[in-house]
């Protein structure tokens, strides 16, 4: 038990399309384990097909979609059947988001923050939108995550911008999850 609350952990039971696999995580819960079933298989699986175009799949959906049937050979068909009925009705995904996000966000309790350039449009300086997410500790403040960006960014800090506000941010203001922030800085990264 002290373990459990000096190094918290999360139990990955992979292979959880395999038959039986509902005892073995239902005697890990009993046991009061925090556990995730997941099948790596599949989300492989799922995403060489979704590279491919055979499928559209991102994940952590609770489904995916089938671009053109006729696309698929006899055994992709089989295989994808297998695991809409073995991964995805039976335990709703794959499983690899979840545990994912149950680590850093739950566990770690990192929090989601999206740094832009242009606080407007919501793009960095390539015009791609909301490009990057950056995972901070919580009571982070925005000069904090402009050393995360990227050191010098963090020498010139000169102040944030909430993007979707589009004011100005105090210094030790704490961002918050899934908050968009735009650095302002003497220096350019680079």
């Amino acid at each position: 038990m002290i373990r459990r609350r000096s190094k918290p952990f999360i139990v990955a039971a992979n292979k959880a399309d395999v038959k039986g696999s509902e005892k073995n995580v239902e005697k890990l819960v009993q046991h009061g384990y925090d556990v995730v079933p997941v099948s790596a298989e599949a989300e492989r699986t799922l995403r060489l097909a979704a590279s491919k175009g055979l499928v559209k799949y991102v994940s952590g959906d609770s489904d995916f979609e089938v671009v053109d049937d006729s696309k698929l050979t006899p055994q992709q068909k089989k295989a994808l059947e297998y695991i809409r009925e073995n991964v995805f009705e039976r335990w709703g995904g794959t499983g690899v988001q979840k545990l994912v996000n149950m680590a850093y966000l739950e566990k770690l309790g990192y929090i989601p923050v999206y740094p832009v350039e242009n606080p407007h449009t919501l793009t960095d300086h390539e015009g791609r939108v909301l490009p990057d997410v950056y995972l901070m500790p919580r009571n982070s403040t925005p000069r904090q995550l402009a050393y995360k960006i990227h050191t010098e960014l963090g020498e010139g800090y000169l102040y944030a911008v909430d993007a979707k506000t589009g004011l100005r941010l105090a210094d030790d203001h704490l961002l918050q999850p899934g908050e968009i922030v735009s650095i302002v800085s003497a220096k350019k990264r680079g």
